[in-house]
């Protein structure tokens, strides 16, 4: 599923209600915060739901966040994703709000195969905007679904990494394991 974006009619200010869950993983914790309708606001290698709640939008920040447990099947992506299946966090919906190239640019990553890494030149034009290079790079920066919206899976024309908010140890490690799963 696609990014989605915040229907203009839409009055409220936050999500009411969100829940998190902490997934334990090769790489460490990752935890992933979702609003009321089971839809991911953010995610990424933390134990700290309150981390997350920062990089949510503020459109979307939830007013009010809990542990959950019924989140299972969330958990059982990333640990899909860990098992292999490389590509299962694309299946869940994702909500985020930012400018218009931002939502075409985390759109157009979701479907970044695994195993096949973009430059940062690449992305922009897969947002529809080919000069847009500066731009594709901050909408890498600016993503709050990690995995989900797997910004990992860019890198800089040269070849190199590139930043990653989570490090860039841990972008090689996950660029090293989707590509020795590609190549089995």
């Amino acid at each position: 599923m696609t990014i989605t974006a915040p229907d203009s009619s839409d009055t409220t200010d936050a999500t009411p209600t969100a829940g998190w869950t902490t997934v334990s993983t090769p790489d460490g914790p990752f935890t992933v915060v979702v609003n009321d309708s089971g839809t991911v606001l953010a995610s990424g290698w933390t134990s700290e739901p309150e981390y997350l709640l920062q990089l949510v939008h503020r459109d979307l920040r939830p007013a009010d966040i809990g542990r959950s447990a019924c989140l299972s099947a969330i958990g059982d992506v990333v640990d899909a994703y860990y098992a292999g299946e490389h590509d299962a966090p694309q299946s869940v919906p994702v909500f985020q709000h930012g400018g218009p190239f931002l939502e075409k640019s985390w759109t157009a990553l979701r479907t970044v195969r695994a195993g096949a890494p973009v430059t940062y030149s690449d992305l922009a034009e897969l947002a529809g905007e080919p000069a847009a290079i500066r731009a594709a790079a901050t909408s890498c920066a600016r993503n709050a679904a990690a995995l989900f919206v797997p910004c990992h899976r860019v890198l800089r024309r040269d070849g190199k990494l590139g930043g990653f908010r989570y490090g860039v140890e841990l972008k090689q490690r996950l660029i090293d394991r989707e590509a020795a799963a590609a190549t089995n």
